[in-house]
């Protein structure tokens, strides 16, 4: 008899349980989803800020990259028109017309590395302002979502 009144009581706690849980109001829910909304925002932000960091490092490597192979090219091209020079006084000899292929071989491998790290330092400053102009979005969305606080007047 003693565990049928145990049973129950038990049984009455169980089915009151689900009566007394929390009411969240419309505003307390929409205050959550607009908070959870800022901190995705702030996160993406956070990571974006990291990102941008990382490739303003990478730049001083691909800007010297781009100084050095395009200097490299230059020699290369003078080194070619000196050798086309010499071969064009004597055009009959075969070591200078191997040289001078040689030279205009290399003299192209360089212009193409010079054009490659060019390129590749276009697509970096692109890259760049692009996580830039999404920094600054996401700034101005964090800044529209914040609640303006207004003082309260004194009467």
């Amino acid at each position: 008899m003693n565990i049928n009144k145990i049973i129950a009581s038990l049984s009455l706690i169980l089915l009151a349980f689900p009566l007394t849980a929390q009411v969240v109001s419309k505003d307390s829910l929409s205050n959550l989803k607009e908070q959870r909304q800022m901190l995705e925002i702030g996160k993406r932000l956070n990571e974006n800020k990291i990102e941008l960091a990382k490739l303003e490092n990478e730049r001083d490597g691909k800007v010297a990259a781009v100084s050095q192979t395009s200097e490299n090219a230059q020699k290369s091209a003078d080194a070619n028109k000196q050798a086309a020079d010499r071969l064009g006084e004597q055009s009959q000899d075969r070591k200078l017309a191997r040289r001078a292929n040689n030279s205009a071989g290399s003299a192209r491998s360089d212009a193409k590395k010079a054009r490659k790290a060019g390129y590749s330092l276009e697509k970096l400053d692109k890259d760049i302002n692009s996580l830039k102009a999404s920094i600054q979005d996401d700034e101005q969305k964090l800044v529209d979502m914040r609640p303006s606080i207004h003082p309260e007047p004194m009467y």
